[in-house]
């Protein structure tokens, strides 16, 4: 079996980012990894839960059209779609994230059938919610040997314990510069931090993005790369810039490329991103120069 035959398993929140004008985007760091995937012509399986409402169906709606797998979309009756609500200030982001939303309550007993073979991503912060955390964690017992996790430490959702609890035995983690010093306050420099990081979770790789600073990839073993920005794209939103790189990230390891070359390309669709509004990118034209300059269809 070769690495392209093995499937993304994408576990968390779908969302809409409420923006203070008014529009609202489709979203939520899972969801757009799996959108972006879905872009480069992979099929991910992406397990999320949404209400019962005018925004749930129309989440379903709108990956039915994209093509993606409705399989892993469970209903809940009780629970409304998640919203988060983004503020824009000097241009940064606030979020208040509403609690109770549906992807609280992703069920253990509704999910789909799994890959023989998968490289399994998720977040942080579908874990806040009992419900969503103990499927979360049957799912990382089944799928445990290729992990990929996506930090997002949004307060006051999240205990330190609990989430470094949660990287053991990844294989890869993507973490913010910030969110580094939270998790690993007692190094003496970011590189310290990265190691104490990968040798206390048992990490082959750590991602550190910094954002105008780049990114930075460190391997188990103590290697180190680094990438600048792309600086050529008109920012109009910063939000899902993050996304874009993790789903290179994921689609590099599918195709066993080279850590240069993930972080040479990951920076090219970040940039392509943050040329809209929302993490997401309703046009397939987007995602066709890459497709076909990396060979990737």
């Amino acid at each position: 079996m070769t690495e392209t035959d093995i499937r993304p398993v994408i576990f968390g929140e779908v969302l809409y980012d409420c923006f203070p004008e008014g529009e609202v985007v489709l979203g939520g760091a899972p969801f757009n990894v799996a959108w972006h995937l879905q872009g480069l012509g992979v099929s991910p399986l992406f397990i999320s839960r949404v209400g019962d409402d005018p925004l749930g169906h129309r989440v379903r709606d709108i990956m039915e059209q994209r093509g993606m797998s409705t399989a892993g979309l469970q209903l809940d009756s009780a629970h409304p779609t998640g919203k988060v609500n983004i503020s824009l200030s000097a241009g940064s982001h606030s979020f208040d994230i509403l609690p109770e939303q549906a992807y609280d309550y992703i069920a253990d007993d509704a999910l789909p059938p799994l890959p023989d073979e998968a490289l399994f991503y998720h977040g942080s912060l579908a874990a806040r919610n009992p419900v969503s955390a103990r499927t979360l964690s049957l799912l990382c017992d089944r799928l445990d040997n290729n992990r990929l996790v996506d930090v997002n430490l949004r307060a006051p959702w999240w205990q330190r314990d609990a989430v470094l609890n949660m990287l053991q035995g990844a294989r890869l983690v993507k973490i913010n510069n910030e969110e580094l010093w939270e998790l690993a306050p007692a190094a003496s420099d970011d590189s310290a931090s990265m190691r104490q990081l990968i040798e206390s979770a048992g990490l082959k790789e750590l991602v550190v993005t910094r954002g105008a600073g780049g990114a930075e990839l460190m391997t188990g073993s103590g290697e180190i790369y680094r990438v600048a920005p792309e600086t050529t794209t008109k920012v109009v939103d910063t939000v899902g810039a993050g996304d874009a790189l993790t789903s290179i990230l994921i689609l590099g390891l599918l195709h066993e490329w080279s850590y240069p070359v993930i972080l040479e390309r990951a920076p090219v669709l970040a940039s392509a991103i943050v040329g809209h509004r929302g993490a997401t990118v309703e046009a397939a034209e987007c995602y066709r120069p890459f497709v076909a300059t990396w060979e990737v269809s």
